[in-house]
This record gives structure tokens, sequence and C-alpha cells, in this order.
């Protein structure tokens, strides 16, 4: 599913135009970004979880050419799938 199917079909369900169901999921999607930007997370019952996992430096490898290379510390969005979603998901919903 893309952005542009579920505002329509939210625009479909809700009957409301599409430019109307495009500004809810726009506002939604924003802030959940600003929230896991400002380190937070969200928790949407029965469906999962958003966390920011932060990473260490630590050293690597360049895979073609087998050079060591210093990886930076950094952070990254992580998604934990609610029971109800994994249960679903497997059939048994």
């Amino acid at each position: 599913m893309t952005k542009s199917d579920l505002i329509a079909q939210m625009a479909h369900k809700l009957d409301i135009p599409s430019r109307e169901a495009s500004t809810i999921v726009n506002i939604l999607l924003k802030k959940m970004t600003e929230t896991l930007a400002e380190g937070r997370s969200i928790e949407i019952r029965g469906f999962g979880s958003f966390t920011v996992k932060e990473y260490e430096a630590y050293e690597g490898r360049n895979p073609k050419s087998g050079e060591k290379i210093k990886v930076q510390p950094k952070k990254l969005p992580v998604f934990k799938m609610g029971k109800e979603l994994k249960d679903k998901v497997k059939g048994r919903g």
C-alpha cells in the first residue's frame, strides 16, 4: 500500500474529499516523524510501537575492498509489531 492508496481508501471510507484525507494523513505522518526526531516513542495499541534506537560507533569493513572503516554513531527508527497485528499477519486473526 502506498500513501496515495491510504489517502484514497480513507476518503472513500469516511466519505470525505481526497484533499481532506490527504491533509489528515500528512498531519499524522508529520507528527509521527517529529515525535521520533525528538527521541520519543509512539505506541499504537493493537498495531505496534515505534522507537528510536541508538547505535554506538564501531569499526567495520568496506565489503568491496575489505578496508577497515570507522562507522559513526547513529540513531534509527525501529518498529515492533503488536500482538494483534502479528496474529493477523500469521492468519490467526
